[in-house]
């Protein structure tokens, strides 16, 4: 093992020997390297002729460009074109954390690591993977899960899914849960939780997310070392009163010593900008310090560095230049109201009670998505086909649930694409 990353280690088990059993193999021996070739480019920093960088620089000391890029872009080239750090840059990974404080208000003096930059969600639920799953690991996911989770965990590092029932009787099935976590007896357990969630457009009420967090502790009260990675692609996208408006993630950070809470998150949907690609992954554990946390950071960042060297510098400098804009918070909130009015769409189409014949909601009430499950006997494919080949309406067919994405349908035609999946079905039961 390299000694940078024995050193990181000490340091984990010293604060938190928990931290370090959940950590995967990868995880126990990465570092972020602060010697060899980085080291010493950081040592030559200020010089006045610095041979150590490795790009191109101008005769006036700034970044080598083509004016057909450049021209294109209204920033400082020195925002543009040179490398990020690994970690990301220093000033988007404080705005960031700034954010989360203000976004989940429980989280008020507690301390958190510093979020590092990745190359959007997928990379930071790729991140998380590398970090804390061996071959043969088990993931906690509920029976509606993101379908990228299987390339990012279950292909690239060997991991299996293991599902529990997400809701019963229209409710989250915390029951589900619990006897989830209590297979397998007591050790290491990995659990994802995803809210508002992919596919099914739901996020717990304010009552469930309490049950499912004392669900939690009680696992982890029992001995379970426990790895939560929260996924919140969709946050602040809610649609209704008297459901969790903070991420799980805010009581799971300060919970149990024995619960290791790690929110992965990012503007891509909160901030439309999916080609962006920048995302964060933040650590949180009860009794965690900036001792800790720097040594997880430093892990992560390696991570990064040796996967895909650094985030795009360009997208870091554009959010920093829109989070800082006096106009960010008024056009979030504009956007939000379209597609607020799109969900509003969706709820009232559906009061229609016909359509229960061929097809009923799953429960929704945030996000970008709602599911549609199938009456028994109506094959969710041929529905599919049908819809593309004589209605003209594209949706999703996951095993005879239709996944709807309002985000990307104006409020004025939602009536007429449930109208389309109605008559499908009918035309298919014929």
């Amino acid at each position: 093992m390299n000694p940078q990353a024995a050193e990181l280690n000490k340091i984990i088990i010293e604060k938190n020997p928990v931290i370090f059993d959940v950590l995967s193999e990868r995880g126990k021996t990465i570092f972020f390297p602060k010697k060899g070739i980085l080291g010493q480019t950081a040592d030559a920093k200020g010089t006045k002729i610095n041979a150590t960088i490795g790009a191109a620089i101008e005769d006036d000391g700034s970044p080598m460009r083509l004016e057909a890029i450049a021209s294109k872009v209204g920033l400082d080239p020195s925002l543009v074109f040179p490398y990020a750090p690994s970690f990301g840059r220093p000033d988007i990974r404080a705005k960031w954390k700034s954010m989360i404080y203000e976004k989940n208000p429980s989280l008020k003096n507690r301390e958190l690591s510093l979020p590092v930059v990745t190359n959007a969600l997928t990379h930071g639920i790729s991140m998380a993977g590398y970090m804390f799953l061996n071959a043969g690991d088990e993931v906690i996911v509920p029976n509606l899960f993101w379908g990228n989770y299987n390339l990012i965990l279950t292909n690239a590092y060997g991991a299996a899914l293991n599902t529990f029932n997400l809701f019963k009787d229209g409710k989250f099935d915390l029951d589900a849960l619990k006897a989830k976590l209590e297979e397998g007896g007591i050790g290491k357990k990995v659990l994802i939780l995803n809210f508002p969630n992919n596919p099914s457009g739901y996020t717990p009420t304010i009552e469930e997310s309490a049950g499912i967090i004392k669900v939690i502790k009680e696992s982890a009260e029992k001995g379970n070392k426990i790895v939560v990675i929260t996924d919140d692609a969709y946050f602040g996208l809610n649609y209704e009163e008297g459901i969790a408006q903070e991420s799980i993630f805010s009581a799971l950070s300060g919970l149990h010593t024995n619960i290791l809470a790690v929110k992965v998150d990012g503007p891509t949907k909160e901030d439309y900008v999916w080609g962006f690609r920048v995302g964060f992954i933040t650590y949180g554990i009860k009794g965690g310090d900036a001792g800790l946390y720097a040594a997880l950071e430093s892990k992560t960042a390696g991570a990064v560095r040796g996967n895909i060297s650094n985030s795009s510098n360009l997208s870091q400098s554009l959010l920093m230049a829109a989070f800082n804009s006096p106009e960010y918070q008024q056009q979030k909130e504009a956007k939000y109201a379209i597609l607020k009015q799109r969900y509003d769409a969706v709820k009232e189409a559906l009061s229609d009670e016909k359509y229960k014949e061929y097809f009923t909601a799953i429960p929704y009430n945030s996000g970008y998505f709602m599911c549609v499950k199938l009456a028994d006997g109506i094959n969710g494919e041929e529905i599919r086909r049908i819809l593309i080949e004589k209605y003209s309406i594209g949706i999703i067919n996951l095993n005879n649930i239709i996944r709807i994405a309002y985000s990307a349908v104006a409020a004025g035609d939602v009536k007429e694409m449930f109208e389309g999946i109605y008559n499908a079905c009918k035309e298919y039961s014929k």
